[in-house]
């Protein structure tokens, strides 16, 4: 993943330090806009509703972990404001809406906008107008490979890329040979997984035999996994949303389909493994393999885990009536958390230039709410603040780790 030349990272920090008062003193130059000597306003969108309104617990999560530390009397004596808009997962909605919080509310960064093509949509407008889009959610390559050409825009998860050649090389080690059949998402992300997941299988015994894309605004995928089945791939990959990811389930089990399966990461939590499950009855889960990234909240392995305590804790001040076992909180709360450590580390005049040349220099080795090895790191020809993973497999209702933690460092 650390694809990112130094030049061009250079390139980057120069085009920053470039901005009109950027090197300023803060006594000589006036606050940017979503900054008082109180607050800082922070805006974004999600997917309350529509297609992946499963992932509308991202920014639930990270505004909880926000109100706690506001509580606590914020950072360098601010209170940080999240204010996220519903767009649907949708990227006209989520253009119209940026463009809201930008030019009516003056937020300070874009942070934490949810999905590849609507981060796509609004990428542009947003390094035009030297805006931070800050840990974009969203595993786009594309978000960690052009820092010079988009210096405003940084992601946070492991690349998709990366993600697809794991899971490709996991097949490669562990088959000889197979067939493949592949779902996916017939846009960039799915598309990234891909790729990734093709070069991952490179010289090996194992085969992509069938992919078959399906549209975010389709109503199931019930013909792509007859077809999928139709090619006798004895290993299904599904590169989906939690959406379609649970129909591919349970479409397999009603097609009596019992393929190997891998699954991305970002359908992958626990509580939609739950519920592809069909309360136990669908064993076409069983024996999924993933890679993951961040602490399960139902995992006993973290019951008296520090971090995970303190998620719960948050949760049940700060975000009452929401479901805690939700994975997504987590990752919420796991990007809040590095943001306010930005901010910690800009001080008492942060400015958006500031914030965007924090955000390069990353280096968290023990974020309380990713797993334990997982590090948290952006520098010189490194965009990318996740490339670690660890994989693991369903069993008999939760997952359990194996083998140990996967770097992917160049692709």
């Amino acid at each position: 993943m650390r694809e990112t030349s130094f030049s061009a990272v250079v390139l980057a920090v120069i085009a920053l330090a470039a901005l009109p008062g950027a090197l300023a003193s803060p006594a000589t130059r006036a606050a940017d806009p979503g900054i008082t000597s109180t607050t800082i306003l922070l805006g974004g969108t999600a997917p309350l509703t529509g297609p992946a309104a499963a992932y509308a617990s991202v920014a639930r999560g990270a505004k909880a972990y926000f109100d706690s530390v506001n509580a606590k009397g914020g950072v360098a004596g601010r209170k940080i404001q999240y204010k996220y808009l519903d767009d649907g997962y949708d990227p006209a909605q989520t253009v119209q809406d940026t463009r809201q919080l930008v030019e009516q509310d003056k937020a300070f960064a874009i942070f934490n906008t949810l999905g590849t093509e609507v981060n796509l949509s609004i990428r542009d407008y947003l390094n035009a107008h030297k805006i931070p889009q800050l840990f974009a959610a969203s595993g786009a390559t594309t978000f960690g490979r052009d820092v010079a050409q988009y210096p405003w825009t940084i992601g946070f998860q492991p690349s998709y890329q990366a993600e697809g050649w794991v899971l490709g090389q996991y097949l490669a080690k562990t088959k000889k040979r197979g067939k493949v059949g592949v779902l996916f998402q017939n846009d960039d992300y799915g598309k990234d997984l891909l790729g990734g997941f093709k070069r991952g299988l490179q010289s090996s015994g194992v085969k992509v035999v069938a992919a078959q894309p399906y549209e975010v605004t389709a109503s199931d995928v019930s013909s792509q996994v007859a077809k999928l089945k139709a090619s006798h791939a004895g290993i299904f990959a599904i590169f989906a949303t939690p959406k379609f990811a649970i129909q591919a389930y349970v479409f397999a089990n009603r097609l009596g389909w019992r393929p190997a399966v891998i699954d991305n990461a970002v359908s992958a939590a626990s509580n939609i493994m739950l519920l592809a499950s069909e309360g136990g009855k669908n064993k076409a889960v069983e024996g999924t393999v993933a890679l993951n990234f961040l602490k399960d909240p139902t995992d006993v392995r973290w019951k008296k885990d520090p971090g995970v305590r303190t998620y719960r804790a948050i949760m049940s001040k700060y975000a009452k009536g929401a479901n805690v076992n939700d994975v997504y909180h987590v990752y919420g709360m796991a990007v809040a958390y590095e943001t306010v450590s930005l901010f910690k580390r800009l001080g008492a005049n942060p400015t958006r230039a500031g914030l965007m040349a924090k955000a390069r220099s990353l280096n968290d080795p023990s974020n309380p709410f990713l797993l334990p090895g997982i590090a948290v790191k952006t520098g010189p020809g490194d965009g990318f603040p996740i490339q670690q993973g660890q994989l693991q497999r369903w069993t008999k209702g939760r997952w359990v780790p194996f083998g140990g933690i996967w770097t992917s460092k160049k692709l």
